[in-house]
Parts: structure tokens; sequence; C-alpha cells
């Protein structure tokens, strides 16, 4: 029997159960995945706590992982048994060492991109290509504003958007930090405990701005993300990892520069097959490439998933975090 973490009930880490569990046959469309690694990400903790909703409970967090398609059902063309695959997306159900997932979700991974690698990338990895490429075209001489500069998706953004020659600033809360970050591409890491952040980005930027802020922290950093942009500057707004944000008055964007907002989600920018291909190739080009660097910075067994959501909420990861099912 195998094993995976299910929750009964939202709420603290106390609530990750790791338990028996049998993930059936595939049935018509879906393949049969056994996991070498799963993705820890703080959507994850999102639906742990009910923030966003779980399909149903009970039910097995997780939206990222890398292994083997061993089975497929009736029906599949996308994937075949042995085949090395990653995915990142709904359903939910990453956190077991074995499991059901629509094939039409996965995708083929290369020789060259290591299981573990490709876990900690999937996610963090298209949702920066959906940023850099999708939300706003970054393009050479840009100047962007990366909040969690030296988190997972925060350290991919730098390099990418470096690549594509764009000056990077990024927050972050530490000097630890701030060199990672530095490490990866950003150019101007800004320590948001002990710096002005709006001023320094104001300061760096000759008073003009920033043509986009990507901000995944939410309510703590949202107003003073709009005061760092550029007339006409975008605000991509992908995450709330300090609350939810208040109700907005759009008036506040003309009167700060005729400003746009944006709220987008990884699942809708792949919800089509092709969409979902065309990401996960672009990311697997830059990888390849050496363009980005994917590095796994944390290892937790996925037996061990209650400290592994203790240290992310409580900001002691950098980087990306896996989670090891057979470890």
């Amino acid at each position: 029997m195998t094993h995976a973490v299910r929750i009964y009930e939202t709420g603290g880490t106390e609530v990750l159960k790791w338990e028996p569990f049998d993930p059936g046959e595939p049935g018509p469309g879906e393949a049969l995945v056994r996991h070498e690694a799963v993705g820890l990400n703080f959507i994850d903790v999102y639906h742990r706590t009910g923030l966003y909703p779980l399909p149903a409970l009970p039910w097995i967090p997780g939206m990222e992982g890398a292994g083997t398609v061993t089975a497929v059902g009736e029906g599949v063309t996308e994937v075949s048994g042995g085949q090395r695959v990653a995915y990142a997306g709904v359903p939910p159900g990453a956190y077991a060492q074995v499991r059901t997932i629509p094939a039409h979700r996965l995708v083929e991974l290369p020789d060259e991109i290591a299981f573990e690698q490709a876990a900690a990338m999937m996610l963090q990895g298209m949702t920066a290509r959906y940023l850099i490429r999708g939300c706003y075209q970054v393009s050479t001489g840009d100047t962007i504003l990366i909040h969690a500069a030296a988190g997972g998706v925060g350290t991919i953004v730098c390099q990418w958007a470096k690549h594509l020659g764009a000056t990077v600033i990024g927050t972050v809360g530490s000097p630890e930090k701030a060199e990672l970050a530095r490490a990866n591409g950003c150019d101007h890491p800004v320590l948001y405990n002990s710096e002005d952040w709006v001023a320094r980005t104001r300061d760096i930027t000759n008073g003009k701005g920033v043509d986009v802020v990507y901000d995944s922290v939410g309510q703590a950093t949202f107003d003073q993300s709009l005061d760092c942009l550029r007339p006409m500057g975008m605000l991509v707004t992908f995450g709330q990892s300090s609350g939810a944000i208040a109700p907005l008055d759009l008036g506040l964007l003309a009167a700060k520069g005729s400003l746009f907002v944006t709220r987008p989600s990884l699942m809708t920018y792949t919800a089509e097959r092709d969409d979902l291909l065309v990401h996960a190739q672009d990311l697997f080009a830059v990888v390849q490439s050496g363009a980005v660097k994917i590095a796994v910075r944390q290892q937790y067994p996925l037996a061990d998933i209650v400290r592994a959501h203790e240290d992310l909420e409580g900001r002691k990861t950098s980087g990306s975090s896996v989670l090891l099912p057979w470890g």
C-alpha cells in the first residue's frame, strides 16, 4: 500500500495526515504516475487553510509533481507507460507516492532535467513564464520590480527577465536573501524590513517608476506597489502571502497615472493543452540553455510534510523546495 497526505478539514499544519492510500487504476483519459518528487508551493498552504477551497474534503493537496507513467486508461494518447512526465496545476493531488491524473495535464520531461529539478520548477517556472511573457511582455530596456525575489518564483523571474534584457529590482527580507537574489540576476536587491523600498525604487529609476511590478505578497505591499509604477505601468498581483487585498477604488488607478492591475492564475493561462505545452516548452528551453538555473534549496520527505509547511510559512525557505515521496 502506498501513502499520501490527506486533509479532512482546513486549518493549521495539524490537519495534514500521512496515511495509507490506494490510488486505484486509471480511468478513461487518466494516467497513473509514480512520483519521484513533488513540489512545495505557497498555494498548498492556501489550500490547507481554506483560503483557496479544494474540490472537496477529504482531499490530497499538492499542485506539482514529476515521475513515471506506470499505466494509462482508455483513450489516452498524450502519454504512454514508462514515460518521464511532469505537471503543475489542477486537479490537486500531488502529495502522494502514486496518483491518477488527467493525462492531458502531463507533459513529457526531457531526459536532461532531473525529477527533483522538474518538481521544483513546473509551477513556479510556468508561473514565471506567464508573468513575463503573458501578463506583460518583458523586453530589453524594461525595468521590473519583483517581490520575494529570493523565493521560488522570484529567483526564476530574476534570471529570465535579466536574460530578456531587463533591469531587475527585487525586495528581500535579509542580507542572505539579497545575495541569493543578486546571484540570480537581480540588479538591485532591496531589504524591505530596513529600507523604504518605494523610495529606493524611485531612486533607481530616476523618479520614473518601473514598467511592471510582480507582487505575490498581497495586502502588505499592494498600495506601495502602485506607487512604484510609471504612468500606464502594470501591477501583476499573483499571490497574497500576507493576506487578501482590500477592495480597490478604481479611481485610484487614474489618480496614480492611468495604471493597469491584473490578477492572473496559472490555471487560466494553461487551461488549454496547447498553451500548457507552450509554457512548458519555453521553460524547458531556458533551463536547458542555462539561461535559467533551478536550484533545489530544500528537500523534505513527504512524510515530514508538517515541518515543510512550517518552514514555508515561517519564511525559513529560499528558492525552490521539493518533497520526496519515498525518502
